[in-house]
């Protein structure tokens, strides 16, 4: 290969590589917001109402009216049940912005981009990540080769760092599936079928936020207004018309992506006038999760563990009995059915 060309080329993977490296640390801060916020959640009473988002408040309209998650200009979505942002001029430009300005970031996210281990741990999630979109086998031989080999003797570290933010940001967990070969795969947090896990505009899986939101409306009494969900969204650095450089703009990815897929739904309150709205799980989240699912996810991120939480774990534990209990009765009406379809006749016999 000419020289020119391959000249290009490195650039080209050193650009690329650094892109990788900056989301990663997005991720990071991200990981960073989502634990203090789910701590905070897991610690104050539920029942509480929660107070506007800054920025964000409210808008009232006629009763009876839709109005788009928390004050976006939009165009009528009727298979959502929510409206969709529009292509205006000003959203398009409210998208260029990256939502999180150092003004934003994390005090402890300066600390962690000093340690070396949480350096190469946010290179390593850029890593993953490629892999991922590009649907390519994950070995650790190729790993190892991202770092110095000073660092071969830190890798099991670095790898869990990493693996811990794919799980606690991306909702993806790391699970070596070739031990001969040291081959590993992500695999999605929620028990999603054939198309795959949620994702946005950048196609980056969204599993992670969306388990976070669906923790905080099981939190809330399973069900959430949308002050608590921007309230919340804001904790975690996404605010409505703000691009973020991880899950784009908030409020399309919650409008056109969780709500039209239906892992979340979207109404008005019953017999509120003004309409306010509020979040609820959608079909698809009952149907690929649980509640103990949800809450050992969450659990996690806090630092803590399910039990911490008794209210929830009990409701959890309910959850789950009732589920079971389902299983048990259609297996039983199964079984039952089969035994009533006819069988073979018996052969008659001849007496000599």
């Amino acid at each position: 290969m000419p020289r020119g060309q391959k000249s290009k080329r490195r650039a080209r993977e050193r650009r690329h590589q650094a892109r990788a490296e900056t989301q990663s640390l997005k991720g990071a801060q991200a990981t960073e917001a989502a634990a203090a916020a789910a701590a905070a959640e897991i610690e104050e009473s539920p029942s509480s109402p929660a107070s506007v988002s800054r920025g964000t408040p409210p808008s009232s309209r006629a009763a009876g009216a839709r109005r788009e998650p928390q004050g976006a200009p939009a165009t009528s979505s009727r298979d959502a049940g929510v409206s969709c942002p529009g292509s205006e001029e000003g959203a398009r430009a409210s998208q260029d912005e990256e939502s999180i300005s150092t003004s934003q970031e994390a005090p402890s996210t300066h600390s962690t981009w000093r340690d070396p281990l949480s350096r190469k741990a946010s290179k390593l999630v850029g890593f993953l990540l490629e892999k991922y979109k590009l649907k390519e086998p994950i070995l650790q031989a190729a790993m190892l080769k991202i770092f110095s080999k000073k660092y071969t003797k830190h890798f099991p570290e670095i790898l869990r760092r990493a693996s811990e933010r794919m799980e606690l940001v991306f909702g993806l967990e790391l699970k070596e599936v070739d031990p001969s070969r040291h081959s590993y795969a992500l695999i999605s947090k929620l028990a999603l079928p054939s198309e795959g896990s949620p994702s946005n505009e950048s196609g980056l899986p969204t599993s992670g936020l969306l388990m976070m939101l669906l923790g905080m409306i099981f939190r809330k009494g399973n069900r959430a207004t949308e002050e608590e969900i921007w309230e919340f969204l804001n904790a975690l650095g996404l605010y409505a018309g703000r691009r973020h450089l991880i899950f784009g703009e908030p409020r399309r990815l919650i409008s056109e992506e969780f709500v039209q897929q239906k892992y979340l739904t979207y109404r008005q309150v019953p017999n509120s006038d003004p309409p306010r709205y509020e979040f609820l799980w959608g079909p698809r989240a009952h149907a690929e999760t649980t509640k103990m699912k949800v809450l050992e996810f969450v659990a996690k991120v806090a630092g803590t563990i399910p039990s911490a939480v008794p209210n929830l774990y009990e409701e959890a534990l309910q959850d789950e009995e009732e589920r079971a209990a389902v299983r048990a009765a259609a297996r039983a009406a199964a079984v039952a059915e089969g035994s009533a379809l006819p069988g073979p006749r018996p052969r008659s016999s001849s007496h000599i």
